[in-house]
């Protein structure tokens, strides 16, 4: 019986609430007037990811701790109108929410509400090992709920990816996501050496490929053993927003993994998904299509863009 499900994203649903400021970082003033003014949007991590890989053509489910209240209503919402199946389990202390300061080239400062996510939070196990079991792979957002998934994940044989995001190559926490993922994304951002970092992970754990994102610079891809560096390409718009664009990155390498692509080719498509990313408004989720990666990465080839 073949998998219904292509990418099972684990965690990570929730709302940003979109703050337009003058500059990052931001001097103290009494107050400021905001413009475009302020919006409340579902979508964080794994709701990114879930969208990007739906968009590329694979078929996601999501699962999550969502609370009773307006912020589960918009990731809901998210999900029903994106066509996008998501099982949600109760949470007491409410659905995942932070305020995203975005200044006026794209950068962002985010703010998280650590109240809405307790360490008691778990997945019922019954629940996970059916959608683990019908899906070809899952991708882990490293939240509380996840950390506990990943002895699940690994008995029911299905392939893990995680994103460990602005790890700083120390914090045990992330560590474990690390070591139990296939496939281990993260950003170049607190590592003081990220190639070692990369091959760290890759000797002490599972992954066969590890992914280092550096924003303008491109990324690192350590994949049979080899350090390969691939460049940054030119968004096909201006820069507004840079939040999403590693879950894009992440969603367009998965597409290529799935399809058969090789690593390089994976990190070729997660370049552009993730320059696409930054040219989306804060307030929308949004993500590009698969003719349009396809095309914009042939395209890039024919050109030797990516050297």
């Amino acid at each position: 019986m073949s998998p219904e499900t292509d990418v099972l994203v684990l965690g990570g649903a929730g709302v940003d609430t979109i703050v337009h400021v003058p500059e990052l970082p931001l001097p103290y003033a009494d107050s400021y007037m905001i413009e475009p003014g302020i919006v409340s949007r579902a979508g964080q991590s794994g709701d990114f990811v879930a969208l990007g890989v739906h968009a590329l053509g694979l078929r996601a489910h999501h699962l999550d701790v969502v609370g009773d209240d307006h912020e589960g209503d918009l990731v809901r919402a998210l999900h029903r109108d994106r066509g996008i199946p998501f099982t949600e389990v109760f949470s007491a202390s409410g659905t995942k929410r932070a305020v995203n300061l975005v200044g006026p080239d794209g950068r962002r400062l985010s703010l998280y509400d650590i109240t809405r996510g307790q360490d008691t939070d778990r997945f019922p196990e019954d629940t996970l090992r059916t959608l683990a079991g019908a899906a070809r792979h899952a991708h882990v957002v490293i939240t509380h709920p996840c950390a506990h998934a990943l002895p699940v994940l690994r008995a029911a044989g299905v392939t893990v990816s995680t994103d460990l995001h602005n790890w700083d190559g120390e914090n045990p926490y992330h560590e474990a996501f690390a070591l139990a993922a296939d496939l281990v994304f993260l950003s170049t951002t607190a590592l003081a050496d990220p190639e070692a970092t990369m091959r760290d992970i890759a000797a002490r754990g599972r992954a066969a490929v590890v992914v280092a994102t550096a924003g303008a610079q491109g990324a690192y891809l350590l994949a049979d053993g080899e350090l390969t560096h691939v460049p940054a390409v030119e968004p096909p718009a201006p820069v507004v927003d840079s939040n999403g664009a590693g879950d894009a990155f992440a969603a367009a390498f998965l597409f290529g993994r799935l399809t058969g692509a090789d690593p390089l080719r994976c990190a070729r498509y997660g370049a552009v998904a993730g320059a696409y990313a930054c040219t989306v408004p804060s307030t929308r989720a949004d993500a590009v299509g698969r003719d349009e990666l396809l095309a914009r990465v042939a395209e890039l080839e024919a050109e030797k863009a990516f050297g």
